[in-house]
């Protein structure tokens, strides 16, 4: 987790959750929250030097972290400490011990065991990471099978590798058990060596200094110097200004979120709802609808916002419309009102047609969606406040408009569940009183107009105006056409695959449990781990909380160490094939069209990719014969009709070669060389016609993993080569391009000095992790500023084509139709006598879309379905 900024913050987000449920689980009367102070081993190193230094040094970003937590206690109003020279250890032990003395029931929220040592009848230990488990007396026996009294010594005997505590050799938690149930004490066991017998004795005799300097190590020191005053436990009413101001720079949406419905100690102040000059308005007859229509027709711009009874655009029915200029004043016209549908839409078809008026939404394409439905077409997108978002953040991961007031404005909107409610309760939109839809809606209204005038200025200071007006707003109407044009599937074509893939997968289920020895569920991650690591020994990459990883990675990486691995990987992707494609896409063909239509997401992938679902078109495996047969169903409706796949060839490997204006990159595509040959020729010194294929396949792998930052370990990976190998292969690949590692390092330099990185059309993403202290989250961050330009501006190609593609097939609808669009790749369905016309057309407009230093390709295919493609 990183905040905008770029900076750590999972560790502070889990620290917080954990002090809040905890006040929610057990409502104490007083609490603190302790930290090590500085210098805190001091007191120990002096009995021994070594004690702790075994232990890493803590993740640097770890410090700000802790820093940011004291903070936090300071505004939310948690009393805390943090002792110079003392461990928390020490520090809690002494308040628990003091509290004790003074009549308090005292909870020790830790998962140390050391603290075991101070639970008495009034000190228990509440163990957060197993459930809050409760410890008391009893339960320290059956955990350790001693008593807290003997806890210190227990840790003194067997040591405590966590706090390099060394304990007297080859004594374990049950010798150190047992011992001191028989015998009591470690000074007794030490007085009394020749009662213990065999080797043991000796090392209680040898070992006697060491046992004792342990037990000094592992005591809770319990007279720490600190505030004895009762009052300063209590929880302190929290500055929630700044609390606010402190989520929301933490980016901590569902804590600022949660601050609505905090305890009564933490409630935020009053809401933006309760603003005294807020009007949301219900027009519901004649005469007011006529008289708003008329206002309104004098507007430049209006805000809309449809409410339906489903989510999905192509079968929803709509129920109201909201309407709105300005924040803070907004209308409702419900069509399930007084007027009715029929007539509260004549009045308004003349308004929301208007050419003149440029439409405001959050979203737009939906509302575009569901006015189609009635037969209206919007005249003219504006502006889009989830685009805005998109544009200026596109890191984030979500632009929803209710998480998008939160974070700008701390308002948390009215929830659709309250409207709705959930599961078996839940109604839909138009069963919902309109005073609530109003509310709800004109709410929607009134935040899409307060986002638009915050985002207008934010692309303008961030310069991605063009990209926003002239790219991503075009390209609304135009999703929305493909998306209603859809795809036409052959239901029994993909039943009879069903068919097919449950038998392969039940003979590949066999023979894995043949190769196992014994029958198993082959889908079950535990089961297969027991099977793999345990029954048969492999040997486990990773570990994860409930056992040993079987993750696609993982499975690749044991592929040549046993016949049953590579089995389980075709299982799987069989599986997959069948649950994802074969099963599930007849569900998804709608009734009226026949077709499939999924929706195209301008907001979701950081580079300015395009990205599908309802259902995910874009990942139907092409490479495998199963994933080929799929695509088989996909297929013209009408009989006289073809596919015409257009396919960017190499686009990023180009835009490489055109942005690091590397000579050997720029000759081989002007030359129309084939770029992986032409690298491996350069790579092992080799004639062009000499080139293997495993030398092409080997170069292509670098060629394309440059593009992602790949390291010589992801190589080696990849490849199954050596790491040395793969190294001094990236070394020679970079001495024959030395402009692309230039360009590489000036990528990352740049976003070093700016925070973000930009692409050819000016589209940027802001990347602040590539100065985070963490190198892990560092190095993705380097990764992003070399794959982001390359990426984005690919993306932005496609695009732009599709404008002009679009305004092509506007001019002439006899052409065919833009049907989807898969990364690099635009499919039509059209009529056969049009399908090399249009192919012609569309390849030129592909290749011409912009100028560079190097040819654009564009590859065309025509065929009867899209594996034909």
């Amino acid at each position: 987790m990183t905040n905008p900024k770029g900076e750590s913050t999972n560790a502070l987000y889990g620290f917080i959750r954990s002090i809040f449920k905890l006040i929610k689980d057990f409502s104490p009367d007083h609490f603190a929250a302790v930290f090590d102070g500085p210098d805190n081993k001091l007191s120990r190193t002096q009995i021994y030097s070594e004690y702790k230094s075994h232990r890493a040094g803590m993740p640097e970003d770890l410090f700000p972290q802790l820093e940011k937590a004291l903070e936090f206690c300071e505004l939310a109003g948690i009393p805390h400490l943090s002792v110079p020279g003392v461990e928390a250890d020490d520090t809690i032990g002494s308040i628990a011990r003091w509290a004790e003395k003074k009549g308090a029931q005292v909870f020790i929220c830790s998962s140390d065991k050391d603290l075991c040592q101070l639970v008495s009848d009034h000190i228990k230990i509440i163990n957060p990471h197993k459930n809050n488990l409760l410890i008391d007396r009893k339960m320290v026996k059956e955990l350790f099978g001693i008593t807290p009294e003997q806890m210190i010594d227990f840790l003194a005997i067997m040591g405590d590798a966590s706090d390099n505590i060394p304990g007297l050799e080859g004594f374990g938690p049950k010798t150190a058990a047992a011992l001191l149930n028989e015998f009591g004490s470690l000074e007794y066991l030490l007085e009394h060596p020749e009662k213990v017998t065999g080797k043991k004795q000796d090392t209680l005799i040898q070992g006697k200094e060491v046992a004792l300097m342990s037990k000094q190590l592992a005591i809770i020191h319990t007279g720490v110097p600190f505030p004895h005053e009762e009052e300063f436990f209590h929880l302190k009413v929290p500055d929630l200004e700044k609390v606010r101001r402190f989520y929301q720079e933490m980016h901590f949406m569902s804590l600022l979120k949660e601050l609505g419905s905090a305890p009564e100690e933490i409630k935020p102040q009053p809401q933006l709802k309760e603003e005294p000059d807020v009007r949301y308005l219900v027009i519901d007859d004649e005469e007011a609808l006529k008289r708003l229509v008329f206002e309104l027709q004098k507007a430049k711009t209006l805000c809309l916002d449809t409410e339906t009874n489903d989510v999905r655009p192509m079968r929803a029915s709509i129920v109201g419309i909201g309407l709105g200029i300005h924040p803070k004043l907004a209308w409702y016209i419900p069509l399930n009102g007084n007027l009715g549908k029929v007539k509260a839409l004549n009045f308004l078809r003349p308004l929301l047609e208007n050419p003149a008026i440029g439409f405001i939404g959050h979203n737009i394409k939906y509302d575009l969606h569901v006015l189609l439905n009635e037969g209206i077409l919007l005249s003219k997108i504006a502006f889009d406040t989830i685009l805005a978002s998109y544009l200026v953040s596109p890191q984030n991961p979500r632009h929803n408009l209710d998480q998008l007031s939160l974070e700008k404005f701390g308002k948390v909107k009215i929830p659709i569940e309250d409207l709705l409610g959930k599961g078996k309760k839940q109604i839909s939109m138009d069963q919902v009183p309109i005073e609530q839809v109003t509310a709800y809606c004109c709410e929607d209204v009134d935040y899409t107009l307060r986002l638009k005038e915050l985002f207008e200025k934010e692309i303008l200071t961030q310069g991605v105006q063009d990209v926003f007006e002239n790219i991503e707003i075009p390209l609304i109407s135009i999703l929305a056409k493909m998306e209603r044009n859809g795809i036409y599937v052959d239901v029994h074509k993909l039943e009879h695959m069903s068919k097919e893939l449950a038998q392969q997968i039940k003979t590949l289920e066999q023979r894995i449990h043949q190769m196992a020895g014994e029958d198993f569920n082959v889908s079950s991650p535990k089961q297969l781990s027991q099977i793999l690591f345990e029954k048969m020994g492999l040997t486990p990459p990773r570990k994860t909380t409930t056992g040993y990883s079987t993750a696609a990675d993982v499975l690749e990486s044991l592929q040549e160490t046993a016949p049953i691995v590579g089995e389980i990987i075709k299982y799987r992707l069989l599986e997959k094939l069948r649950s994802t494609y074969a099963d599930a896409l007849p569900n998804e063909v709608f009734p009226k069209t026949h077709r499939i239509h999924c929706s195209f997401n301008q907001s979701v992938a950081a580079t300015g990719r395009l990205s599908c679902q309802n259902p995910n078109l874009q990942n139907i495996p092409i490479r495998s014969v199963e994933g080929r047969k799929i695509r088989e169903a996909f297929q013209p409706q009408h009989p006289h009709s073809s596919f015409v796949s257009a396919d960017y060839s190499q686009i990023e490997l180009r835009l490489l070669a055109h942005l690091s204006e590397d000579p050997q990159l720029l000759r081989a595509f002007r030359e129309g060389e084939d770029i992986h040959a032409y690298t491996a020729s350069l790579v092992f010194n080799v004639p062009l016609k000499e080139v293997s294929s495993e030398m092409r396949s080997r170069a292509k792998a670098v060629n394309f993993g440059i593009l992602y930052g790949q390291q010589a370990f992801g190589l080696s990976q990849e490849l199954s080569i050596g790491l040395k190998e793969a190294a001094e292969f990236i070394e020679t690949y970079f001495q024959r391009y030395p402009r692309v590692k230039e360009y590489l390092n000036f990528c990352k330099e740049s976003v070093r000095k700016s925070g973000r990185s930009v692409t050819l059309t000016g589209r940027q993403r802001p990347i602040p992790e590539i100065l985070n202290k963490n190198p892990m989250i560092r190095s993705s961050a380097e990764r992003l500023a070399v794959n982001t330009p390359l990426q984005g501006t690919a993306a932005d190609l496609i695009k732009m084509a599709m404008i002009q593609v679009d305004q092509l097939l506007s001019r002439d609808a006899s052409l065919g139709m833009m049907i989807l669009q898969i990364h690099d790749e635009l499919l039509f369905e059209v009529p056969d006598s049009t399908a090399h016309k249009l192919s012609s057309a569309v390849k030129k407009i592909m290749e011409n879309v912009l100028t560079l230093k190097i040819p654009l390709v564009v590859d065309i295919s025509i065929g009867k379905n899209w594996s034909e493609c």
